[in-house]
């Protein structure tokens, strides 16, 4: 690897001091908090290459030529694009009786369009995140929003039941990809020290449709009925649709290089066009660089592989015992929202706006546990940067400058910077969801007559399941993306693949399932079902340094060969 030197460590080297379990020995960087001790045989550490510094980025560029504030402001737009997946399923809730009862079908039907709903938002994305990231975030934004804005129409009028089903899943086609188109540009204008707090407050931006629709949801349904929620869509996809026209630059680095680079045609803001020549607010001033990205960088091209790549990333270890972890907290808390309509009714006899106000403990949970985790991994990572920078064991020592950029150092503890809260939020979470629907079974329960305020029971836990799995999120997220350099967008796409897939499966069988073994054992099933995968996330904290130097060697394997290659063909015809 370019710029790397290789070192084969004794094992009484100060770099690994032994710890009380095991033979496992660890990079002595302090200010990071331990995994809870666990006896568990670990393999030898593998030689890694210790990088000789990196304080800024290839040919001394910095990471991304964009300020704060400019950052600030396309975050801002994006998490104003990335509502409209979680606001398009969750301002549905609420009005799913009333769904149930205009089209004559069961309340499972309509479930059924839930399903429907997250099978299309964990497959599609694989497509718009591979066209993402090879033609670019901002073409691809725009034809998402314009299906999205098609489905809306359709729904808008007066559908039935096979009408919903298909526009619903064409619905959930078009917002899917904002979420990781979204993440694919957190990455491309974020180094890793900043990514952390970007990707919380992004969530947290997306999670406020969570807190806030199924309120509106409920209002909408009650006083225009149910099809008023898709014309609201509609008319705020178009409004986000017309931003990001105005707004957005293209920060795909094979295009946009880290913002020095001239964009031009669909990549170039309108705005931009507007205020040629003339000064604007500093936040609007993108693409003042003459450097044509034709001339500086390669652009991919769109082939079959394209769409497989990112499934590639699923033959990973590391990744997908995050993915799996992650997607199973995503399904558990999928299950626990799905259901509140039917819980809710049956146990407190609630109506579409009540019902609607009960979403919001599960939707306030979810901003401020993005919020909050976030600040404490950005808070983790910094620390363990400066430890990690001021350690005496690289040769020649990094310069006071030292930063972390797109490569992370195969020597850097990542997992310590990105997981070192995963297992109290875990806890917490097993907690809340194993009582959970012990709180809703004590309510229609004539023998226990429960206070007329035992409503606030069940709606504290469904606010920190909601605060605790998308703190997992969060986590989740930005340690993918961190093992991705490049392919924000493909790791995202991937990931909701696994957690929708999942999520759609957990949404189909949650009725069923609360009806045929009843709501208390339910919902401690599903806490044990998250006890049983823990181990996925345990092992990443002891195995995934490793596993990120083997990916890491290969790769660079595979580029010398395919080095090897080129030379060897170029020869071919000289010798002839």
């Amino acid at each position: 690897m370019t710029g790397l030197l290789r070192l084969n460590l004794p094992l009484d080297s100060p770099l690994y001091q032994p710890r009380s379990y095991g033979t496992r020995k660890r990079y002595p960087i302090s200010g990071y908090k331990s995994w809870p001790s666990l006896s568990l045989p670990c393999p030898p550490t593998p030689s890694l290459p210790i990088p000789q510094s990196q304080p800024k980025e290839e040919n001394n560029q910095p990471y991304h030529v964009y300020t704060k504030s400019q950052k600030w402001f396309l975050i801002i737009i994006i998490g104003a694009a990335g509502l409209f997946s979680g606001l398009s399923s969750n301002i549905y809730f609420p009005a799913m009786d009333e769904i149930s009862d205009s089209l004559n079908v069961s309340l499972g039907a309509v479930s059924l369009t839930i399903t429907s709903y997250m099978i299309a938002q964990g497959i599609t994305p694989l497509i718009w995140g591979s066209f993402s990231d090879t033609l670019g975030r901002r073409p691809i934004y725009m034809a998402s929003f314009s299906v999205y804005i098609i489905a809306n129409i359709a729904l808008s009028f007066r559908p039935n039941y096979a009408v919903l089903i298909v526009f619903r899943a064409l619905q959930a086609a078009g917002s899917a990809s904002t979420v990781s188109i979204g993440n694919g540009v957190i990455q491309d204008i974020s180094p890793p020290a900043e990514r952390g707090s970007f990707i919380a407050f992004y969530q947290a931006i997306r999670n406020f449709s969570i807190a806030f629709g199924p309120v509106l949801g409920g209002v909408l349904a009650e006083f225009l009925g149910f099809r008023s929620i898709f014309a609201f869509l509609l008319i705020l996809s178009c409004v986000v649709l017309a931003t990001i026209i105005l707004f957005l630059p293209e920060t795909l680095r094979s295009i946009a290089g880290n913002g020095s680079l001239k964009l031009t045609g669909v990549y170039l803001p309108f705005v931009h066009r507007l205020l040629a020549g003339r000064s604007g607010p500093k936040c609007l001033q993108y693409c003042n660089s003459n450097e044509d990205a034709g001339d500086m960088l390669p652009r991919k091209k769109v082939t079959a592989q394209t769409f497989i790549e990112p499934l590639k990333l699923l033959g990973e270890k590391d990744i997908l015992f995050n993915l799996i972890f992650g997607g199973v907290v995503y399904a558990v808390w999928t299950m626990v929202t799905s259901s509140t309509t039917r819980l809710f009714q049956e146990s407190f006899g609630l109506n579409e706006i009540l019902l609607g106000l009960a979403f919001l403990p599960n939707g306030l949970g979810t901003i401020v546990g993005s919020a909050i985790v976030g600040k404490l991994m950005t808070r983790d990572f910094t620390r363990l940067e400066e430890s990690y920078k001021l350690s005496p064991h690289h040769t020649p020592p990094l310069p006071t400058n030292f930063k972390i950029g797109k490569s992370i150092p195969l020597d850097f503890p990542l997992e310590r910077a990105r997981l070192s809260y995963l297992p109290w939020i875990s806890i917490l979470f097993i907690l809340s969801t194993s009582i959970y629907g012990f709180s809703l079974a004590v309510a229609p329960n004539p023998t226990i007559q429960p206070s007329p305020g035992w409503i606030v029971i069940p709606l504290i836990l469904q606010f920190i399941i909601a605060a605790t799995s998308n703190a997992v999120f969060v986590l989740n997220q930005t340690i993918v993306a961190d093992l991705c350099p490049g392919r924000g967008a493909s790791a995202t796409a991937v990931k909701n693949l696994v957690r929708c897939g999942l999520g759609a499966l957990g949404a189909a069988v949650i009725d069923g399932l609360i009806t045929v073994v009843g709501v208390a054992p339910c919902f401690l099933g599903l806490g044990m079902v998250t006890v049983g995968v823990a181990p996925f996330a345990v092992v990443n904290w002891y195995w995934g340094m490793k596993w990120r130097g083997e990916r890491a060697r290969r790769k660079e394997r595979k580029e010398a060969a395919k080095r090897q290659k080129d030379v060897e063909s170029d020869v071919l015809p000289l010798k002839g």
